[in-house]
């Protein structure tokens, strides 16, 4: 019966790793995006120190920067949200397991036997 599982799911498990290697792979360019921001930042605030830039450029600079760093920081808080979503809903609610024991020993006796049985 194991083989029979695994033959008829290789395909689903198979698609489900290629979707997960995507979702890696573009989770490591934000990653990389954000880091490259975070060095134009750098390299703009030393303009600015040596002299190279004015304040008014540096404050354009600086906004669109952070512009687009704060854009990749609601992406990944929006893709944390729906991951955990899709978390919860795959879990069953450990309070509704709890009741439904106690639903089920409260129609026992001490042996185990339902009403009908006794």
């Amino acid at each position: 019966m194991l083989l029979v599982d695994d033959i008829l799911f290789a395909p689903v498990r198979s698609i489900l790793w290629i979707f997960r290697e995507i979702r890696d792979i573009a989770q490591e360019e934000l990653d990389g995006e954000a880091k490259s921001i975070t060095e134009q930042l750098r390299t703009l605030y030393m303009q600015l120190e040596t002299g190279r830039i004015t304040e008014a450029e540096f404050e354009t600079g600086e906004k669109l920067l952070l512009d687009r760093l704060d854009e990749i920081e609601s992406r990944r808080s929006e893709e944390g949200q729906d991951e955990e979503s899709v978390r919860r809903r795959k879990l069953r609610n450990p309070a509704k397991l709890e009741e439904s024991d106690a639903d089920e020993t409260e129609n026992t006796d001490d042996a185990g036997r339902e009403p009908d049985e006794m």
